[in-house]
Protein backbone atom coordinates (compact mmCIF):
# COMPACT_ATOMS: atom_id res chain seq x y z
CA UNK A 1 0.00 0.00 0.00
CA UNK A 2 2.68 2.03 0.67
CA UNK A 3 4.00 1.79 -3.48
CA UNK A 4 0.19 2.81 -3.87
CA UNK A 5 0.31 5.86 -1.79
CA UNK A 6 3.30 7.41 -3.14
CA UNK A 7 2.22 7.04 -6.36
CA UNK A 8 -1.17 8.90 -5.20
CA UNK A 9 0.54 11.80 -3.75
CA UNK A 10 2.83 12.15 -6.51
CA UNK A 11 -0.79 11.99 -9.23
CA UNK A 12 -2.05 14.75 -6.59
CA UNK A 13 1.14 17.05 -7.00
CA UNK A 14 1.94 16.60 -10.48
CA UNK A 15 -1.52 15.97 -12.25
CA UNK A 16 -3.84 17.55 -10.22
CA UNK A 17 -1.41 20.76 -9.36
CA UNK A 18 -2.37 20.40 -5.51
CA UNK A 19 -1.25 22.50 -2.65
CA UNK A 20 1.65 21.82 -0.79
CA UNK A 21 -0.71 22.12 2.28
CA UNK A 22 -3.09 20.05 0.25
CA UNK A 23 -0.29 17.44 -0.18
CA UNK A 24 0.54 17.70 3.90
CA UNK A 25 -2.77 16.81 4.84
CA UNK A 26 -3.35 13.92 2.64
CA UNK A 27 -0.25 12.68 2.95
CA UNK A 28 -0.56 12.70 6.75
CA UNK A 29 -4.48 11.37 6.93
CA UNK A 30 -2.95 8.21 4.52
CA UNK A 31 -0.25 7.70 6.69
CA UNK A 32 -2.51 7.66 9.74
CA UNK A 33 -4.93 5.22 7.95
CA UNK A 34 -1.94 2.85 6.93
CA UNK A 35 -0.48 2.88 10.77
CA UNK A 36 -3.90 1.65 11.51
CA UNK A 37 -3.78 -0.90 9.14
CA UNK A 38 -0.63 -2.16 10.04
CA UNK A 39 -0.60 -2.10 14.21
CA UNK A 40 -3.07 -3.69 16.92
CA UNK A 41 -5.39 -1.88 19.24
CA UNK A 42 -2.33 -2.09 22.19
CA UNK A 43 0.56 -1.17 20.17
CA UNK A 44 1.95 -3.92 18.44
CA UNK A 45 2.92 -4.17 14.69
CA UNK A 46 0.33 -6.78 12.02
CA UNK A 47 1.28 -7.85 8.72
CA UNK A 48 -0.39 -5.57 6.04
CA UNK A 49 -3.71 -6.10 4.58
CA UNK A 50 -3.99 -7.01 0.73
CA UNK A 51 -5.46 -3.78 -0.94
CA UNK A 52 -8.80 -5.83 -1.45
CA UNK A 53 -8.62 -6.99 2.38
CA UNK A 54 -9.69 -3.47 3.46
CA UNK A 55 -13.25 -2.90 3.12
CA UNK A 56 -16.19 -0.56 4.22
CA UNK A 57 -16.30 -2.68 8.05
CA UNK A 58 -11.75 -1.57 8.25
CA UNK A 59 -12.84 1.93 7.02
CA UNK A 60 -15.53 2.62 9.66
CA UNK A 61 -13.47 0.72 12.51
CA UNK A 62 -10.66 3.54 11.01
CA UNK A 63 -13.41 6.43 11.97
CA UNK A 64 -14.19 4.72 15.54
CA UNK A 65 -10.86 5.06 16.47
CA UNK A 66 -10.44 8.73 15.14
CA UNK A 67 -13.36 9.44 17.16
CA UNK A 68 -12.07 7.93 20.40
CA UNK A 69 -9.21 10.05 20.30
CA UNK A 70 -11.66 12.85 20.09
CA UNK A 71 -10.67 13.58 16.65
CA UNK A 72 -13.22 16.49 15.67
CA UNK A 73 -16.29 15.31 13.69
CA UNK A 74 -14.60 17.64 10.53
CA UNK A 75 -11.56 16.19 10.90
CA UNK A 76 -12.73 12.70 10.53
CA UNK A 77 -14.39 13.82 7.83
CA UNK A 78 -11.59 14.90 5.96
CA UNK A 79 -9.74 11.81 6.48
CA UNK A 80 -12.29 9.86 5.12
CA UNK A 81 -12.41 11.59 1.76
CA UNK A 82 -8.77 11.54 1.80
CA UNK A 83 -9.21 7.41 2.13
CA UNK A 84 -12.47 7.50 -0.59
CA UNK A 85 -10.49 9.60 -2.72
CA UNK A 86 -7.36 7.23 -2.62
CA UNK A 87 -9.40 3.66 -2.88
CA UNK A 88 -10.71 6.05 -6.09
CA UNK A 89 -7.96 6.09 -7.37
CA UNK A 90 -6.23 2.37 -7.05
CA UNK A 91 -9.72 1.51 -8.12
CA UNK A 92 -9.63 3.51 -11.59
CA UNK A 93 -5.75 1.65 -11.92
CA UNK A 94 -7.22 -1.49 -11.52
CA UNK A 95 -5.57 -2.06 -7.93
CA UNK A 96 -8.44 -3.20 -6.16
CA UNK A 97 -11.68 -4.45 -7.36
CA UNK A 98 -14.04 -1.80 -5.81
CA UNK A 99 -13.56 1.49 -3.52
CA UNK A 100 -15.11 0.21 0.05
CA UNK A 101 -14.97 3.88 1.03
CA UNK A 102 -18.16 4.38 -1.09
CA UNK A 103 -20.24 2.41 1.47
CA UNK A 104 -19.18 5.06 4.22
CA UNK A 105 -21.17 7.94 5.32
CA UNK A 106 -19.61 10.65 6.31
CA UNK A 107 -20.22 11.55 9.57
CA UNK A 108 -22.28 14.27 11.08
CA UNK A 109 -20.54 17.97 11.01
CA UNK A 110 -21.18 20.96 13.49
CA UNK A 111 -22.13 23.98 11.55
CA UNK A 112 -20.37 26.81 12.42
CA UNK A 113 -20.66 30.08 11.10
CA UNK A 114 -17.39 32.05 9.70
CA UNK A 115 -15.46 34.72 11.95
CA UNK A 116 -15.96 37.96 11.09
CA UNK A 117 -15.03 41.48 12.12
CA UNK A 118 -17.09 44.01 12.58
CA UNK A 119 -16.29 47.08 9.93
CA UNK A 120 -15.32 48.68 12.30
CA UNK A 121 -12.75 46.16 14.32
CA UNK A 122 -11.51 45.39 10.56
CA UNK A 123 -10.83 49.41 9.78
CA UNK A 124 -9.39 49.34 12.81
CA UNK A 125 -7.04 46.04 12.06
CA UNK A 126 -6.37 47.43 8.82
CA UNK A 127 -4.90 50.73 10.06
CA UNK A 128 -2.64 49.31 13.21
CA UNK A 129 0.51 49.24 11.60
CA UNK A 130 3.22 52.29 11.67
CA UNK A 131 3.54 53.71 8.56
CA UNK A 132 6.73 55.48 9.83
CA UNK A 133 8.39 51.97 9.27
CA UNK A 134 9.43 50.16 5.53
CA UNK A 135 8.05 46.91 7.60
CA UNK A 136 4.98 48.75 8.71
CA UNK A 137 3.92 49.87 5.30
CA UNK A 138 4.49 46.76 4.47
CA UNK A 139 2.02 45.40 6.85
CA UNK A 140 -0.65 47.78 6.32
CA UNK A 141 -0.53 46.75 2.71
CA UNK A 142 -0.75 43.44 3.23
CA UNK A 143 -3.71 44.02 5.80
CA UNK A 144 -5.34 46.42 3.30
CA UNK A 145 -5.44 44.04 0.13
CA UNK A 146 -6.67 40.60 2.32
CA UNK A 147 -9.52 42.78 3.50
CA UNK A 148 -10.09 44.68 -0.03
CA UNK A 149 -9.98 41.41 -2.00
CA UNK A 150 -10.42 38.52 -0.38
CA UNK A 151 -7.84 36.48 -1.40
CA UNK A 152 -6.43 33.83 0.56
CA UNK A 153 -3.00 34.27 2.12
CA UNK A 154 -1.50 31.51 0.05
CA UNK A 155 -2.83 34.06 -3.02
CA UNK A 156 -1.11 36.75 -1.24
CA UNK A 157 2.25 35.27 -1.12
CA UNK A 158 2.35 34.18 -4.05
CA UNK A 159 2.08 37.23 -6.15
CA UNK A 160 4.49 38.91 -8.51
CA UNK A 161 4.72 41.95 -9.52
CA UNK A 162 3.30 41.59 -13.07
CA UNK A 163 0.38 40.31 -11.16
CA UNK A 164 -0.76 43.91 -9.96
CA UNK A 165 -2.02 46.68 -11.68
CA UNK A 166 -2.12 49.45 -9.77
CA UNK A 167 -3.78 51.37 -11.90
CA UNK A 168 -6.60 49.41 -12.88
CA UNK A 169 -7.12 48.32 -9.33
CA UNK A 170 -6.72 44.50 -10.71
CA UNK A 171 -4.91 41.26 -9.36
CA UNK A 172 -3.61 37.98 -11.19
CA UNK A 173 -4.30 35.25 -8.86
CA UNK A 174 -3.48 32.09 -9.29
CA UNK A 175 -5.89 30.00 -6.88
CA UNK A 176 -6.53 25.99 -5.67
CA UNK A 177 -5.33 23.86 -8.29
CA UNK A 178 -3.47 26.58 -10.06
CA UNK A 179 -6.63 28.09 -11.57
CA UNK A 180 -5.80 31.48 -12.37
CA UNK A 181 -8.73 34.61 -11.92
CA UNK A 182 -8.74 38.25 -11.68
CA UNK A 183 -9.80 39.78 -8.82
CA UNK A 184 -10.11 44.01 -8.43
CA UNK A 185 -9.42 45.93 -4.97
CA UNK A 186 -10.23 49.70 -3.93
CA UNK A 187 -8.63 52.99 -3.10
CA UNK A 188 -7.51 52.48 0.20
CA UNK A 189 -5.01 49.05 -1.07
CA UNK A 190 -3.76 51.08 -4.20
CA UNK A 191 -2.71 53.94 -2.27
CA UNK A 192 -1.26 51.28 0.26
CA UNK A 193 0.71 49.41 -2.50
CA UNK A 194 1.79 51.95 -4.35
CA UNK A 195 3.27 52.97 -0.86
CA UNK A 196 4.76 49.70 -0.24
CA UNK A 197 6.25 49.66 -3.61
CA UNK A 198 8.66 52.57 -2.48
CA UNK A 199 9.21 50.81 0.69
CA UNK A 200 10.10 47.52 -0.50
CA UNK A 201 12.76 49.22 -2.48
CA UNK A 202 14.34 49.85 0.71
CA UNK A 203 13.70 46.29 2.12
CA UNK A 204 15.52 45.36 -0.93
CA UNK A 205 18.75 47.63 -0.55
CA UNK A 206 19.06 46.58 3.24
CA UNK A 207 19.03 43.30 3.00
CA UNK A 208 20.83 43.05 -0.29
CA UNK A 209 24.54 42.33 1.99
CA UNK A 210 22.50 39.46 3.39
CA UNK A 211 20.62 38.25 0.45
CA UNK A 212 20.14 33.99 0.39
CA UNK A 213 19.80 32.21 -2.73
CA UNK A 214 16.09 31.97 -1.55
CA UNK A 215 16.46 36.01 -1.23
CA UNK A 216 17.37 36.02 -4.80
CA UNK A 217 15.05 34.07 -6.16
CA UNK A 218 12.02 36.08 -4.96
CA UNK A 219 13.16 39.37 -6.66
CA UNK A 220 9.92 39.37 -8.05
CA UNK A 221 7.84 38.81 -5.31
CA UNK A 222 5.56 41.29 -4.28
CA UNK A 223 5.54 40.99 -0.23
CA UNK A 224 9.34 40.22 0.84
CA UNK A 225 10.81 39.30 4.99
CA UNK A 226 13.02 41.65 6.25
CA UNK A 227 15.71 39.58 4.59
CA UNK A 228 14.44 40.31 1.06
CA UNK A 229 12.65 36.61 0.70
CA UNK A 230 9.29 36.16 -0.56
CA UNK A 231 6.75 36.53 2.53
CA UNK A 232 5.45 33.47 3.78
CA UNK A 233 1.78 32.41 5.53
CA UNK A 234 3.23 31.57 8.78
CA UNK A 235 4.78 34.83 8.46
CA UNK A 236 1.50 36.74 7.23
CA UNK A 237 -0.58 34.91 10.54
CA UNK A 238 2.40 36.29 12.79
CA UNK A 239 1.87 39.98 11.37
CA UNK A 240 -1.91 39.60 11.93
CA UNK A 241 -1.32 38.31 15.32
CA UNK A 242 0.78 41.20 16.48
CA UNK A 243 -1.85 44.15 15.29
CA UNK A 244 -4.94 42.21 16.60
CA UNK A 245 -3.38 43.36 20.21
CA UNK A 246 -4.37 47.42 18.75
CA UNK A 247 -8.11 46.48 18.81
CA UNK A 248 -9.92 47.80 21.74
CA UNK A 249 -11.68 44.15 22.08
CA UNK A 250 -9.67 41.21 22.01
CA UNK A 251 -10.88 39.30 19.06
CA UNK A 252 -10.42 35.40 18.01
CA UNK A 253 -8.69 36.27 14.21
CA UNK A 254 -6.23 34.98 11.82
CA UNK A 255 -6.05 35.97 8.35
CA UNK A 256 -8.73 34.24 6.77
CA UNK A 257 -10.79 36.25 9.09
CA UNK A 258 -10.40 39.04 6.91
CA UNK A 259 -11.63 36.52 4.02
CA UNK A 260 -14.46 36.12 5.89
CA UNK A 261 -15.16 39.87 6.67
CA UNK A 262 -15.01 40.39 2.66
CA UNK A 263 -17.16 38.35 1.85
CA UNK A 264 -19.62 39.00 4.89
CA UNK A 265 -19.61 42.73 4.33
CA UNK A 266 -19.68 42.51 0.66
CA UNK A 267 -23.30 40.53 0.92
CA UNK A 268 -24.41 42.68 3.66
CA UNK A 269 -24.09 46.00 1.73
CA UNK A 270 -26.10 44.03 -1.63
CA UNK A 271 -23.32 42.34 -3.46
CA UNK A 272 -24.93 38.92 -5.13
CA UNK A 273 -23.30 35.55 -3.61
CA UNK A 274 -22.32 34.74 -7.71
CA UNK A 275 -20.20 37.39 -7.55
CA UNK A 276 -18.65 36.03 -4.30
CA UNK A 277 -18.45 33.00 -5.68
CA UNK A 278 -16.16 34.02 -8.53
CA UNK A 279 -14.48 36.47 -6.46
CA UNK A 280 -13.32 34.41 -3.42
CA UNK A 281 -12.58 31.73 -6.32
CA UNK A 282 -15.47 28.73 -4.79
CA UNK A 283 -15.15 26.11 -7.78
CA UNK A 284 -18.76 25.63 -5.76
CA UNK A 285 -21.42 27.92 -5.19
CA UNK A 286 -22.32 25.72 -2.02
CA UNK A 287 -19.59 27.20 -0.29
CA UNK A 288 -20.21 30.82 -0.52
CA UNK A 289 -23.66 30.28 0.91
CA UNK A 290 -22.48 29.89 4.17
CA UNK A 291 -21.54 34.13 4.37
CA UNK A 292 -25.59 34.05 3.94
CA UNK A 293 -25.73 32.47 7.22
CA UNK A 294 -23.58 34.99 8.44
CA UNK A 295 -25.65 37.62 6.80
CA UNK A 296 -28.97 36.29 8.22
CA UNK A 297 -27.54 36.52 12.25
CA UNK A 298 -27.29 40.18 11.51
CA UNK A 299 -30.41 40.50 9.98
CA UNK A 300 -32.09 38.96 12.85
CA UNK A 301 -30.22 41.71 15.33
CA UNK A 302 -31.46 44.55 13.21
CA UNK A 303 -34.78 43.09 13.58
CA UNK A 304 -34.63 42.31 17.34
CA UNK A 305 -33.70 45.80 18.01
CA UNK A 306 -35.67 47.36 15.69
CA UNK A 307 -39.33 45.66 15.54
CA UNK A 308 -41.51 46.92 18.62
CA UNK A 309 -42.50 43.53 18.72
CA UNK A 310 -39.46 41.96 19.12
CA UNK A 311 -38.40 41.86 22.51
CA UNK A 312 -39.89 40.61 25.52
CA UNK A 313 -41.55 42.78 27.85
CA UNK A 314 -45.44 44.67 28.48
CA UNK A 315 -47.67 44.18 25.78
CA UNK A 316 -48.15 47.21 23.67
CA UNK A 317 -51.97 48.22 24.04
Amino acid sequence: MREWIQKYLSYLQYEKNASPHTLRNYASDLEQFYRFLTTTPDGNARPEPELDQVDNLTIREFLGDLHRRQNRSSSVARKLATVRSFMRFMSARGAISRNPAKLVASPRQEKHLPDCLAVEDAAQLVEAPDSATSLGIRDRAILELLYASGIRVSELVGLDLGDMDLQEGLLRVLGKGAKERIVPFGQKATEALQRYLFARREILENSRRCRTAAARSAAEAVFLNSRGGRLTARSVGNIVDRYIGHLAQRLKVHPHTLRHSFATHMLNAGADLRSIQELLGHESLSTTQKYTHVSIAQLARVYQSAHPRAKKGKDTK
